[in-house]
């Protein structure tokens, strides 16, 4: 569905008249590194993609990302990618109500409960 996602985020800004760079694997924050010829103008593009319709979810670096850039950052949510792909541009996304995910890194466990404290 990424793959998908990202070639119709491309499609979309070289019909746009923009020069976009897949940037993906460099872990910056975001997907696409896009410039307009003329102006000079850069668009920090981020692709999700979904086989339907579903949650969008942002990784901490890529939120981090769009809160520091704001209007500079959009987010491209590809949907219906296992059909006839629909593509939302959605431009400083930070300004929406995102719900925190929480997720557990570490058990913890007191000396007592091991037999090893008094």
């Amino acid at each position: 569905m990424e793959r998908i996602a990202m070639e119709e985020a491309m499609r979309y800004e070289r019909k746009r008249g923009w020069i976009p760079e897949d940037v993906s694997a460099e872990d910056r924050g975001f997907d696409i590194l896009s410039r307009h010829p003329e102006s000079g103008t850069v668009r920090f593009i981020e692709v999700k993609g979904r086989a339907g319709v579903g949650p969008v979810a942002l990784t901490s670096n890529e939120y981090k990302t769009a809160e520091r850039l704001r209007t500079d950052y959009w987010l491209y949510a590809v949907f219906d990618c296992a059909t006839t792909p629909r593509l939302l541009p959605l431009q400083d996304p930070v300004r929406l109500s995102w719900e925190p995910i929480v997720q557990i890194e570490h058990y913890r466990i007191e000396p007592q409960q091991l037999g090893g404290g008094t």
